[in-house]
């Protein structure tokens, strides 16, 4: 079995159990004996309610981290579907009191928070919770909420919905009237707790226990840093180019402060990381004050952006805009090391030439490897005689080879997310497969 047939598999097993712990409640639900008396809508939204709670429970297992798991999709999926799930929770818990509401309107009596009995002011709460964490998350940059407290603001009030939810249904009882019944809700409870004690405790503990220092800070083009770290009294850890890392500075792992970047050095050097960082505010644009010796604390690696998982291919394309060079960048300095004789080629786009992160190198890798690079600016100065503009169907056909035989070429992507999306239409345009082009996206809320 090939390296993406084993992940096509563990991909799927990982679905069908996904599945079988959202439809247990449902399940359980429908095999127990119904009392008389129980209007089908009345169960019916009930139903609809522990699917939601469910999927609410689960999110913190798609947030956790756990290696094992995203490895057949990748992180950015696993996060993008973190967000669209809970659109999808959202609508099954509101929809379980509107159901309530509209065929018993006598229950609308229970949104009457100091008059109503304690199990509906859980309800209550556990729902405004929900709907504040998918607000601030939807709105967060127009509010203008800083990364950091709007992270922690997240976690508190997701395990608020979650434990008012769990109280709500205790309260009411009904639906734990029989032991086969509370046992499987013990083992949903079990498991959350299990989660959280994971998530706050034991994970920021081992990172404490395994610190790097800062070892370098140099600056780069298009107003970016490079950060070198050396692993502290630890051997550090093996990744493959163009997988990524969560890093915390000037802070405990315990305070909740990390960032995800991506590695951009060879991942034949283990003796160290380097990450390159655009200083864009908040965090990022503190990375050029950061100083020799300081403690930083690496939790990685993660992602499955790398041409590592693609060993079959017999040529690379690698597509950057901006900033998303870095992944790709580790990728390069890899096979440079590694001696590969593949052909390569790399459309690089950015603003102005002067941007061009890692420029010089770029141009020296080029002589070690079978490399074409490409670059595309989009204000190029007088006489320029390179590509210019966007990278469009028209540069793609310019200067890729034909893309139709599936599995021969793999292509790599990373950039500013509408650059990504019309870079991925160009080439499904181009007949490209969709397995043979992978894209990095940065944002993770």
């Amino acid at each position: 079995m090939t390296q993406r047939q084993k992940q096509i598999v563990q991909g799927i097993a990982w679905g069908l159990i996904y599945l079988l712990l959202v439809t247990a409640p449902l399940l359980v639900m429908i095999l127990a004996p119904h009392p008389e008396g129980r209007e089908f809508w009345r169960e019916f939204s009930v139903s609809l309610g522990f699917i939601g709670l469910a999927l609410m429970a689960l999110q913190f297992a798609l947030t956790a981290r756990f290696k094992w798991l995203k490895a057949p999709y990748g992180a950015d999926i696993v996060y993008h579907f973190h967000r669209q799930i809970s659109f999808v929770a959202l609508v099954l818990i509101l929809a379980h009191p509107l159901l309530l509401f509209i065929f018993s309107p006598d229950t609308l009596k229970l949104l009457l928070f100091w008059s109503a009995p304690w199990r509906a002011r859980a309800a209550l709460t556990a729902v405004l919770a929900l709907l504040a964490v998918v607000g601030l998350s939807v709105w967060r940059k127009r509010l203008k909420i800083e990364y950091d407290r709007w992270r922690i603001w997240h976690g508190i009030l997701a395990m608020a919905a979650v434990a008012f939810a769990l109280v709500h249904m205790l309260l009411v009882g009904h639906y734990l009237d029989l032991p086969w019944k509370r046992i499987l809700w013990v083992i949903y409870g079990v498991f959350w707790i299990g989660l959280l004690a994971y998530t706050r405790l034991i994970k920021p503990w081992m990172l404490l226990r395994r610190p790097y220092r800062v070892t370098r800070v140099q600056a780069e083009r298009g107003s970016t840093w490079s950060l070198t770290v050396a692993p502290a009294g630890h051997p550090g850890f093996r990744f493959q180019p163009g997988q990524f890392a969560w890093i915390t500075l000037r802070a405990s792992p315990f305070a909740d402060a990390e960032h995800p970047f991506s590695i951009s050095s060879s991942a034949e050097q283990t003796g160290s990381l380097t990450f390159t960082i655009k200083a864009l505010g908040d965090f990022s644009g503190s990375i050029k004050d950061i100083r020799e010796g300081e403690t930083v604390y690496v939790d990685g690696p993660y992602g499955s952006f790398s041409c590592d998982r693609h060993p079959h291919a017999e040529e690379l394309i690698f597509i950057a805009g901006g900033v998303g060079i870095t992944p790709l960048m580790s990728m390069l300095r890899s096979l440079a090391e590694r001696g590969d004789t593949r052909p390569l080629t790399l459309l690089y786009a950015n603003r102005e030439w002067e941007q061009v992160t890692f420029r010089e190198e770029l141009g020296e890798l080029s002589g070690r490897l079978n490399l074409k690079v490409v670059h595309v600016l989009e204000k190029p100065e007088p006489g320029w005689s390179g590509e210019s503009g966007f990278i469009n169907r028209e540069i793609l056909t310019r200067h890729l080879p034909d893309l139709r035989q599936r599995d021969r070429v793999e292509i790599f992507i990373c950039g500013p997310g509408p650059m990504m999306d019309a870079v991925e239409r160009q080439l499904d345009g181009l007949g490209a497969w969709a397995g043979d082009f992978h894209s990095e996206r940065f944002n993770f809320v």
